[in-house]
């Protein structure tokens, strides 16, 4: 007998040995819907003792029988025993089941069973479970809502049920596979659970059923038998670990036991344990050859995170999954390939592709276009796929075509005939209006360090909102509202049911207190004050000055004669202000025919405001009051963002994000004398100031990183710092200029003269930071 034929031999009885000694039980072979074999050819394919599928050339099944088994992009190959779906280029699958590569992932389903804590049975009734991937690294997170005490509390030590999603779509390392190339959409899982010193059992079956009509993976879970019982207000803490998973034809099995621990206010800290044993079966493709026997490949589960909010009744796992062949450590980070580390900087829609040493490329997913770096979505809507009686939506990576009301089909060809009318389209949500308007503002190439709002089918912010290259992330509920209580971990996932209502505050103003200059910022739905000391920044003393619920705050002004703060809600499309008395109340000042208004100015002198509106790329005036309104400009504007007013000459700049021809342009307050002050060297040029004393315009390019001054003429142009981060708004004030930073998610301060970074606040909230603006107690 060849070496390979004893392997094989006795590889088949280990899998027969586990098989039989384990309660779970491994799925039947599943065939084509449809497909109806003969007695023949069911006893050619069957299960053998060993329970390895067998295969004959009789009657095999062939592409040009079965293509359609496979997935829309990917290919069928005929073999010689059958065929098999590859997905094609640029996605990932096994061939029944194809994604797009480098795209982040949902997953969706429900959660049901009976599980016993201590001696009490709770019912779980059909409760929503969903999980979001970020591919590009690993991250998976799981949020089970409506788990009712003690349920919640005990099953914290029970990763694995969102570890599936780990290992389906883990960080890929050399000669590995995540385990959806493998399974596609279609598998089930079996676990049982051993707890460790009660032995306690639960068993946990996931069932895969495919992919719904946005690409999400849909997943039932379904658990039973008992657990310990956790205190109330119980820590679990779980130490990374890994996981060896043994592959055979159609199934993979593992078997291992984790320690964690639980700490509590009535029994301090304490150890405890438990033994996992698992198997995946699914349909699997052998004809091409090209699978081993056997494959061995490693899990390293990363940063474990478990919790259960008790006032949300939401049970959360995070974790970050890396699977590479056993024993393929990373000993010395720096010398790994990026792709495989998870240190490179491709966009999160794109796929990390490594090369020699440590070079690697990145390639922007289907649906996408764009350098790898900065993956920007494509609107397939623009080659008119649809039929003309139906409408084209374009989303993340994809579109979709739906009849008109009074047509039916599925949407590349409508009939007006039997008649059901197709539901109305809703309206355009809040944050799909704000994504439009953002991905407009970049000139609809946004970089991997750009946010661009992440929605749900629903149209409702998606909970976990990250920059374009995820190192930084924060939480928001489904209005896109921010909270401080939540920590990355604690974030609802899609369709999750939102946080429990919470008195919210007041919409009223809490004024700094005893200073004389103030630094003004904008961070979504709140407008934060930060006291200069000098030309320091006052961390100390900074305070929140409004809390505006339900807003995104984006241009931000202040008059120093009247004492009053305005500024332009994204959200609501509005422009609005406030006094700066404690106590004062928001007063909305202008509330029609704004889409996305942005930057704006307050002309203390002339008692007018000035804003540009980005969707409609116009600049518009009014006096304070929102009376007197009028058009300036709506003409060779493509994205306008910042705008200022130098109230002692009369004269106004504004700032064009066109990427084909980006530049700074002034004209006088009643909009004559348009003209071009720069259009060379600049790329996003974002924040722009006045320094009053040496009579120049100042801008920070977030393309081309630089902070640069220029005279009103064109003239003196110079360089202040040649190497910014992300800035989006900017003021100057005492040889000093103070800007916004999307990349620190804080507040820089840069001096003229040096040259060099003197400052920055990182405030404990963290997300985007908009408009900033001076305020003095008295007119400078």
């Amino acid at each position: 007998m060849s070496h390979q034929q004893d392997l094989k031999d006795s590889n088949q009885r280990f899998l027969w040995r586990w098989w039989i000694s384990t309660p779970l039980t491994i799925m039947n072979p599943t065939f084509p819907p449809g497909v109806t074999l003969s007695a023949s050819m069911k006893a050619m394919s069957m299960i053998s003792k060993h329970g390895v599928i067998q295969y004959t050339t009789e009657n095999k099944e062939t592409c040009a029988r079965f293509q359609q088994q496979c997935s829309q992009n990917a290919i069928c190959s005929d073999y010689a025993t059958g065929y098999c779906c590859h997905c094609q280029s640029g996605f990932y699958g096994n061939g029944r089941h194809c994604l797009p590569e480098g795209a982040p992932q949902r997953v969706s389903g429900k959660m049901s069973g009976t599980v016993t804590v201590g001696s009490t049975p709770v019912e779980l009734n059909n409760i929503d479970l969903h999980a979001y991937v970020v591919v590009g690294d690993g991250r998976a997170y799981t949020a089970i809502s409506e788990v009712p005490e003690p349920v919640g509390w005990a099953l914290m030590p029970l990763a694995p049920i969102g570890e599936l999603f780990g290992w389906l779509f883990a960080l890929e390392l050399p000669n590995s596979q995540a385990g959806f190339k493998i399974t596609g959409a279609e598998f089930t899982r079996r676990a049982e659970v051993i707890f460790y010193p009660g032995n306690q059992r639960l068993s946990i079956t996931q069932t895969g059923r495919g992919l719904d009509d946005h690409n999400h993976l849909t997943v039932d879970t379904v658990v039973s038998g008992s657990v310990p019982f956790l205190p109330p207000g119980a820590e679990v803490t779980m130490d990374p670990f890994k996981e060896t998973y043994q592959y055979y034809p159609s199934v993979a099995t593992s078997t291992s036991v984790r320690e964690y621990s639980v700490v509590s206010a009535e029994r301090g800290s304490e150890s405890f344990s438990f033994q996992l044993k698992q198997n995946i079966t699914y349909r699997d493709c052998r004809h091409d050859n090209r699978a081993t026997t056997l494959e061995t490949l490693q899990i390293t589960m990363e940063r474990v995170f478990v919790m259960y909010v008790k006032e949300e009744r939401i049970l959360r796992y995070a974790i970050t999954n890396k699977i590479s062949p056993v024993g393929a450590e990373i000993t010395r980070p720096e010398l790994v390939n990026p792709c495989y580390a998870g240190t490179h900087d491709c966009d999160t829609t794109a796929q990390c592709i490594p090369q020699e040493g440590q070079a690697f490329q990145c390639q922007c997913a289907t649906g996408y276009r764009g350098d790898g770096r900065n993956c920007y979505d494509i609107d397939e809507c623009s080659s008119s796929p649809c039929h003309i009686s139906a409408r084209c939506i374009n989303g993340l990576g994809s579109f979709q075509c739906q009849c008109q009301p009074g047509f039916y089909g599925d949407g590349f060809y409508c009939s007006q005939q039997g008649v059901p009318v197709a539901p109305t389209q809703r309206p355009e949500s809040v944050c799909e209006r704000w994504k439009a308007s953002l991905i407009e503002h970049y000139g609809g190439k946004p970089e991997s360090q750009q946010y661009v709002p992440q929605c749900d089918p629903d149209g409702e912010f998606s909970p976990v909102q990250c920059y374009g290259e995820t190192t930084y992330c924060w939480c928001v509920d489904q209005d896109g509202r921010e909270g401080p209580w939540h920590p990355i971990t604690q974030c609802s996932l899609p369709s999750v049911a939102p946080p429990t209502v919470r008195p919210l505050p007041r919409p009223s103003v809490t004024p700094p207190t005893n200073t004389d200059i103030t630094l003004l910022y904008a961070q979504g739905q709140k407008i934060g004050a930060l006291p200069l000391k000098g030309t320091k920044l006052d961390a100390s003393e900074s305070k929140t000055l409004l809390t505006l619920h339900g807003s995104i705050v984006v241009g931000i002004a202040y008059d120093c004669k009247e004492n009053r703060v305005y500024w332009t809600d994204l959200s609501a499309r509005t422009i609005n202000r406030a006094s700066m008395e404690p106590g004062a109340e928001p007063e909305i000042l202008i509330n029609t025919n704004l889409v996305s208004p942005e930057g704006l100015a307050v002309d203390v002198k002339r008692r007018r405001m000035f804003w540009v509106d980005s969707n409609p790329d116009m600049i518009e005036t009014a006096n304070l009051d929102g009376s007197g309104r009028r058009t300036l400009f709506d003409t060779d504007l493509v994205n306008p963002r910042a705008i200022i007013v130098v109230s002692s000459t009369g004269t106004l700049y504004w700032t064009d994000w066109n990427r084909e021809a980006p530049k700074i342009e002034s004209s006088t307050v009643d909009g004559q004398n348009r003209k071009v002050v720069v259009s060379d060297g600049i790329g996003l040029p974002n924040a722009l100031t006045y320094d009053s004393s040496s009579g120049q315009v100042c801008w920070a390019d977030a393309g081309t990183k630089r902070l640069e001054c220029v005279s009103p003429d064109g003239s003196g142009r110079k360089v202040i710092h040649s190497s910014l981060n992300y800035p989006f708004s900017m003021v100057y004030y005492k040889n000093h200029f103070y800007y916004t930073d999307w990349r620190r998610d804080g507040v820089i301060a840069v001096s003229k003269d040096s040259s060099q970074f003197t400052d920055e606040y990182l405030p404990d909230q963290r997300s985007h930071l908009y408009g900033i603006a001076i305020a003095t107690s008295q007119c400078l």
